[in-house]
């Protein structure tokens, strides 16, 4: 159910929590690059097709949850959708009952973001929103993100969670295509805290297998579509983007972009 940082530079959740908490093993949005699809299965906790087809882990729904030292992400390893949005509306209530923030992460279901406003409307001070965007394009991201909502219902969810008073965010990790660019000018108004730029990370392994293997995807048209990937996010364009936005106040970069910088010690 949590987890808890490790020593060293943090990444991946680490960069934006201590502690996460999960209720469900899985998630139906299917998203081919997936870091936890990828170790559920390399583990044997699951297999390719019983991920997208999650289960509830209702011991976890059960458990009391502590008092955290600093904000707790919810979820991490799966996301709010309209199937189990009962049970995430009770579990963030008692995250938040028990003295805690909340930073909520997702690929946002309009009617679920709606829910959680209007439920916790008392809380505002107490809860983040962080909704991944990592296109603007539907095509881009139905090919990554299969079961995901569009760009315009996540858009719309970022813009009723502003219009509402609440703490907004926005990860662009992965980012995947070319044009982030586009994804930063619609949503900067709309976020009052941080956008988050990072690469698609272990699409292909180098000596073993990589996300897209573990997740059984990896098909000529995938592997095809991830080297145009990973050709977009060179490290020559990933230093001519740092540049671009290293001024602005509400960009941030993920620990996949600080590496290519430290690497090339070029900043």
């Amino acid at each position: 159910m949590t987890t808890n940082v490790k020593k060293g530079n943090p990444f991946g959740t680490y960069e934006w929590a201590k502690d996460t908490l999960n209720f469900q093993t899985g998630c139906s949005n299917g998203c081919l690059y997936c870091y936890s699809r990828a170790m559920s299965i390399k583990y044997g906790q699951s297999d390719s097709n019983s991920w997208t087809n999650p289960t509830v882990r209702k011991h976890d729904l059960k458990k009391r949850i502590k008092k955290y030292d600093g904000r707790v992400m919810f979820p991490s390893s799966h996301d709010i959708t309209p199937i189990n949005l009962t049970e995430s509306l009770d579990f963030i209530r008692k995250i938040l009952t028990a003295g805690n923030e909340i930073l909520i992460v997702s690929k946002p279901n309009l009617d679920c973001i709606k829910a959680i406003c209007e439920q916790f409307k008392d809380y505002k001070g107490k809860i983040l929103f962080r909704f991944t965007i990592g296109s603007v394009d539907d095509t881009v991201l139905k090919f990554w993100e299969p079961n995901a909502p569009n760009f315009k219902e996540r858009f719309d969810s970022l813009k009723h969670a502003h219009k509402n008073g609440f703490q907004t965010s926005v990860s662009c990790e992965p980012m995947l295509d070319d044009n982030i660019d586009a994804v930063i000018k619609n949503i900067l108004k709309y976020v009052t805290e941080t956008i988050w730029l990072g690469k698609a990370n272990g699409l292909i392994g180098v000596t073993g297998k990589g996300r897209l293997e573990f997740n059984g995807v990896d098909t000529p048209e995938v592997i095809k579509k991830a080297k145009e990937l990973i050709a977009w996010q060179s490290d020559d364009k990933i230093i001519a983007l740092y540049k671009k936005y290293r001024s602005e106040p509400k960009i941030r970069f993920k620990e996949s972009i600080k590496r290519v910088l430290q690497n090339n010690k070029r900043t």
